[in-house]
């Protein structure tokens, strides 16, 4: 066994309200940290655990009624015998002692007097694994150097989210496991990106600037933009446009909000959409009074609405991207792009508005989720490896305005969530209020990422679906404002707490070394192809 550092004994609890840890004399209660990992000993079983609370406990209730005089030698006297320090623990795994190097989940509990470690590099590999082939590091343990990672092919397999409050820096968290995809090879990315933080360099913390993803990996990412919106098109490979006939009923509904609708704006437009199929937006627009009150009178709806409708729609026009007409190539290259494993990075460059982001994201991904459906359904079909969807991760931030409980239902994206892995399309929703979205969805995230939240309703929210969340909730609570997270769910084997990895120049030089080691194997498998053809 590793040499450990003894911190304390198992004095009490459950398997469903956690161990009570009375710590030695020589601990003391200031060196352990609510999320910190450790290790309790039991006679059959290794059991890997998490401090849930620390408190300050005292054998007799006397001597917090009359408090010791403020000296050294009093202290020094009751501490360990009279007063101590008490942890809580949430068991998580647990590791025969027979040999087996299997990790079970925990079904018991140690023995009374058991005692607590702290953990060891070597712990934490056996939990988490080293830092190669699909597994990736996202940060280190509180107060140690060992790497925690992530599991990439369990972490693209179902939707995942990244939570945290304005400030606690989810988009150099969503930048991190962006990087471990696409250094796994184990999915393409779409990232629709608001406030271009992904594509090229993006603003750190006061006047620094790091580095984007096509900065790091080439031409395996594409940059694209929406036309008219890019700040310098010599960095982009492609503008997109949206045509009228492209927006849909589904879209109005998502806008709603942002367009001030009523209500009955979505049953309104697909009565158009039956009428005049996809060019009802432009029928709407050109139609005069007298129209609007004949259509209204032919279908039995309401004037006003209609009158609502368009006038509020047509904000639409004024946006650059939308046209009368729309040249599709530059969709279809982004598509297929993805599909052959490249990366894409949709920058608003101009447009940086919610109405410009949630209008062309949810167009594009309901098309994108077809093409997958597509390539699923002829994969079922023929079972060719050749025909297999190439995994989809789909970044999307600010996304309670995509997932809300109004619309979770109704959208693309909220199809994408609960259909989870059924046509290899996933979502990496990011946001700093995950209890504006829709509880169903939020219970299908296999993998949750978060920094600090203060609100009640948030932080019930992030764990939705998870069980043995009531502990962990002190946990979350008690992380720092920056670079730490709580990590739990599908791609780790137990929720811990992670100073999250520097994005600086030493992984710059991490993913340099990666990706030429990479292109290096590419080559020689090449030579050895044309050394000796099938």
């Amino acid at each position: 066994m590793p040499q450990r550092q003894r911190l304390g004994v198992v004095t009490g609890g459950s398997l469903l309200e956690g161990l009570t840890i009375r710590l030695d004399a020589g601990t003391s209660v200031e060196d352990v940290r609510v999320g910190k990992f450790v290790v309790v000993q039991g006679q059959r079983f290794t059991f890997f655990s998490m401090v849930t609370d620390v408190r300050l406990g005292t054998t007799t209730p006397k001597v917090m009624a009359d408090p010791p005089p403020d000296d050294e030698f009093f202290s020094h006297v009751l501490t360990g015998t009279t007063t101590y320090g008490e942890l809580r623990l949430d068991l998580r795994l647990m590791l025969p002692l027979d040999g087996s190097a299997e990790l079970l989940p925990v079904k018991t509990v140690p023995h009374h007097f058991a005692p607590l470690f702290e953990a060891s590099d070597a712990d934490f590999t056996q939990v988490f694994g080293h830092e190669e082939g699909s597994r990736f590091m996202i940060g280190t343990p509180l107060d140690m150097s060992a790497p925690v990672c992530i599991d990439l092919n369990r972490l693209v397999e179902r939707s995942n989210g990244v939570f945290g409050k304005s400030g606690t820096g989810k988009s150099f968290l969503t930048r991190l496991l962006v990087c471990g995809v696409i250094l796994g090879d184990v999915a393409s990315n779409l990232i629709f990106d608001m406030h271009d933080e992904y594509g090229w360099s993006a603003r750190s913390e006061g006047t620094n600037f790091v580095k984007g993803l096509r900065q790091l990996f080439g031409s395996k990412v594409l940059v694209y933009a929406l036309a008219g919106g890019a700040f310098d098109r010599s960095r982009i490979d492609g503008e997109i446009v949206i045509g009228y006939d492209q927006i849909e009923p589904e879209d109005v509904l998502l806008l709603s909000e942002e367009l001030n609708l009523n209500p009955t704006a979505a049953e309104t437009a697909e009565l158009l959409v039956d009428k005049y199929g996809a060019r009802w937006l432009a029928e709407l627009w050109e139609m005069d009074q007298d129209e609007l009150k004949n259509f209204a009178d032919e279908k039995s709806a309401s004037l006003a609405s209609l009158n609502a409708l368009k006038r509020k729609t047509m904000q639409l026009k004024r946006l650059g991207f939308v046209r009368a007409q729309a040249d599709l190539s530059a969709v279809d290259h982004l598509i297929n792009a993805l599909m052959a494993g490249r990366h894409v990075v949709l920058s608003f460059g101009r447009y940086d508005d919610p109405l410009a982001y949630m209008l062309v994201a949810n167009v594009l991904t309901r098309r994108i989720h077809q093409r997958w459906r597509e390539q699923t359904e002829r994969y079922v079909h023929t079972k060719s490896d050749a025909d297999r969807p190439r995994p989809l991760m789909i970044t999307i931030e600010e996304a309670h305005k995509f997932l809300n409980p109004r619309l979770a239902r109704q959208t693309i994206f909220g199809t994408i969530a609960r259909e989870m892995r059924k046509y290899s399309v996933t979502l990496l929703v990011v946001d700093q209020r995950p209890s504006s979205i829709d509880s169903e969805v939020l219970s299908q995230l296999g993998t949750r990422i978060t920094a600090l939240l203060s609100d009640e309703q948030d932080i019930d929210a992030v764990f939705t679906g998870v069980g043995g969340s009531a502990r962990l909730r002190a946990v979350l609570a008690n992380l720092d404002t920056r670079q730490q997270a709580l990590v739990l769910g599908h791609a780790v084997p137990m929720p811990v707490v992670v100073q999250t990895r520097p994005y600086d120049e030493a992984f710059y030089r991490f993913i340099e070394q990666h990706t030429r080691r990479a292109s290096d194997m590419v080559t020689a498998q090449q030579a050895v192809d044309e050394l000796f053809p099938d």
